[in-house]
């Protein structure tokens, strides 16, 4: 369960290479108060952010491209058009994090907990998703082309995702709200229901897809 305050008795393993914003993580590191970092626009490449407390954090259209992150935290935090492209988020924490319009592609996510976070047009293809909880999450309009979603466990997600031949769902468990679109070539076909349930066991996976909640009249 998580902490009402941000632990902040923990230091970067490395500084991003732009002194911008490596002077924006020392000045937040040094504040007493438990204040959520302010990261918006800033250029974290080169560092090695694993096992940090982000709670709350503001990395707004951030550059987190190939920056390492195991373990970090980003509960309730903003990631909206940050670009994680290859970072390696092994074990992280998204617990309500907005991710709408980030690339996560070929970013690292296995065993990251994902519950009720926000991926709205959001590029994970090539992603690894390897043992992730992705549970109570809005995924709308994301590109799993090319995705590794061995062994994750869903749970009542929207899941109007993109996906494709390569896409791996082995040991995919749990419910989601379809449809999903599923390339083959140059072809593609929304795939719901039974279908989609079908076309997951096929690939070694084991789903139940789950009607959408109607408003009575």
């Amino acid at each position: 369960m998580m902490s009402s305050g941000i632990r902040k008795n923990w230091e970067p393993t490395t500084f991003p290479t732009d002194p911008e914003a490596a002077r924006q993580l020392q000045e937040w590191l040094a504040e007493e108060e438990e204040n959520s970092l302010f990261g918006v626009e800033c250029d974290f490449r080169g560092a090695d952010l694993s096992g940090g407390d982000f709670t709350k954090a503001w990395f707004t259209q951030a550059i987190l491209a190939g920056v390492r992150l195991t373990g970090a935290v980003f509960y309730r935090a903003d990631l909206q058009q940050a670009d994680l492209t290859s970072a390696d988020l092994t074990g992280a924490d998204f617990v309500r994090a907005n991710l709408d319009g980030a690339t996560l592609r070929s970013a690292r996510l296995d065993d990251a907990e994902m519950v009720k976070a926000s991926l709205h047009d959001v590029d994970a293809s090539g992603a690894s998703f390897r043992g992730a909880r992705i549970m109570g999450a809005s995924l709308f309009g994301v590109d799993m082309r090319g995705a590794d979603l061995t062994d994750a466990t869903l749970f009542q997600n929207t899941f109007k995702v993109t996906v494709d031949d390569s896409t791996v769902v082995r040991g995919l468990t749990g419910t989601v709200f379809g449809p999903i679109t599923v390339f083959s070539g140059e072809s593609s076909r929304d795939l719901a229901g039974t279908e989609l349930e079908a076309w997951v066991n096929k690939r070694g996976g084991q789903v139940q897809v789950i009607p959408s909640y109607r408003t009575p009249r």
